[in-house]
């Protein structure tokens, strides 16, 4: 009981230095699918932006399920949820840590270190380890991590309800942490080059020769194609494997046999997953296979990086000096803090469930929920998420009201499902030179796809009626 109050106690102090920004950035892909199950007459066009990921896994129904058993606003749910993620994370490091370390110190460093590096950016991939909102990453990262722990405890059939269990709320990033698992059991039983070829499972899928709508897609997501990342990318993903490589000798000197392993195989888990990187970037023809994204297996040797190294880092400098954990926890959290307000200005750093938004842009967003009609369908500049002072907060996910397709999130999903380019590239190219709109090209909207309503930046335009204005935004009614 006293551990568990402890990694709350941590888990909260995480949140408050990490933030907690509900919905913001992926959200905006995420939530509409819960919102749409509690709330079926919702989004009646455009929908299929975000069902696409939503009918491949469990976590809006998971999440609308609680809502309606619990009866809490859809907030306060996500707020709870967003505690537990980090709560379960902090809980499964302590679980798995203690696989490698008996001292007490070296185990709370390293949930310490993790807690502390929540929002550390994962190489060139776009990941945190864990995000400031919701999103089934979050609640799939400790079950991976559970399931190493029982891999090592030779308990497979425990691993496979955790691999699962993630499977079910993310049909990606589990596949990642199911490879590593293989990998540790082949490597502790048969030749290292032979185990190597597990992590090449899961890319054995041809996905197609990518069409030109597709294409424009991938060239916006250079995270997707290792041949794009910039150097501090590529630092990023490469340290790492020589840093594991440094601590299995370092394990294997103190014959600490389970981390020698888990660096063992990591070493070799991302050396594959590189290659295979690799692969897949340089051939044009393989560009469609880029939604596999090879690298994201680093998120998942980035949680076990930041573990290990914070139980190395109390064996062999931290100890029993309170003064060392001082001095190494305190600038870490302050940075992150500092790093985390430059990323939300205009918002406030922890958004808590029921308070009034202090974001312009969302304080237009709640005034389109409570003041337009469910059906209604709107239009907004294509790239609004990256408006400074927007804080990329989403207009589906807040205002919960349909508008035509943007180039930041909605593109992500047509990266992930093809399928889906056609659609996106003819909605986007109809808000092309935004900027410049006048009221005949509402006009074509409207009767190109029935957009009734516009989200516009002061000082707007003329000849719109807006019945809701504040310093930075307004929401104009189109005339039918």
């Amino acid at each position: 009981m006293k551990r568990n109050a402890l990694l709350l106690l941590l888990s909260i102090g995480a949140l408050l230095i990490h933030g907690y920004h509900p919905f913001a950035e992926d959200a905006e892909i995420y939530l509409p699918g819960i919102e749409k199950i509690l709330h079926p007459e919702l989004f009646p066009f455009g929908a299929e932006f975000f069902q696409s990921h939503a009918h491949l896994t469990l976590f809006p129904n998971l999440i609308a399920a609680s809502v309606r058993i619990t009866h809490l606003p859809l907030e306060v749910a996500l707020f709870f949820w967003q505690l537990l993620s980090i709560f379960l994370l902090l809980l499964a490091g302590w679980e798995l840590s203690g696989k490698c370390f008996t001292d007490a110190k070296a185990r709370w460093a390293g949930v310490g270190l993790l807690a502390a590096l929540l929002t550390l950016p994962v190489a060139g991939t776009g990941l945190y380890i864990l995000d400031q909102y919701l999103n089934p990453r979050n609640l799939t990262a400790f079950a991976t991590i559970f399931a190493i722990a029982k891999v090592l405890d030779k308990k497979y059939g425990q691993a496979a309800l955790f691999l699962a269990f993630a499977g079910v709320l993310h049909p990606l990033m589990p596949v990642f942490a199911l490879s590593y698992c293989i990998l540790l059991v082949l490597m502790e039983r048969f030749d290292p080059a032979f185990a190597a070829l597990a992590a090449l499972l899961p890319f054995g899928t041809n996905f197609g020769t990518p069409t030109p709508a597709y294409h424009q897609v991938a060239l916006s997501h250079s995270y997707f194609y290792l041949t794009r990342w910039a150097w501090y990318e590529w630092l990023g993903g490469l340290a790492p494997i020589a840093i594991l490589w440094w601590f299995s000798r370092v394990a294997r000197a103190r014959q600490w046999r389970n981390l020698e392993l888990l660096c063992r195989a990591l070493v070799v888990y991302q050396l594959i997953y590189t290659a295979a990187a690799l692969v897949l970037s340089i051939p044009a023809r393989f560009e469609g296979l880029g939604l596999l994204q090879p690298m994201r297996s680093l998120y998942l040797l980035y949680i076990l990086l930041v573990l290990l190294g914070g139980g190395l880092l109390a064996e062999y400098l931290l100890k029993n000096q309170l003064w060392r954990w001082l001095v190494l926890f305190v600038p870490l959290c302050a940075g992150m803090f500092v790093a985390q307000r430059a990323l939300f200005p205009a918002s406030a750093h922890v958004e808590w469930p029921g308070a009034a938004p202090r974001n312009p842009w969302v304080q237009a967003f709640d005034w389109a929920r409570e003041n337009t009609p469910r059906d209604a369908i709107f239009a907004l500049d294509p790239r609004f998420m990256n408006i400074p002072g927007e804080d990329e907060n989403g207009f589906r996910d807040i205002a919960q009201r349909s508008r035509l397709a943007d180039e930041v999130k909605d593109s992500g999903a047509v990266s992930m499902f093809p399928p889906l380019a056609e659609t996106w590239l003819r909605q986007v190219q109809a808000l092309r030179g935004w900027r410049n709109f006048q009221t005949q090209d509402f006009r074509h909207l409207q009767d190109q796809y029935g957009v009734s309503w516009a989200v516009l930046q002061v000082p707007g335009i003329p000849g719109l009626e807006c019945p809701y204005r504040n310093d930075a935004v307004l929401v104009c009614k189109l005339k039918p």
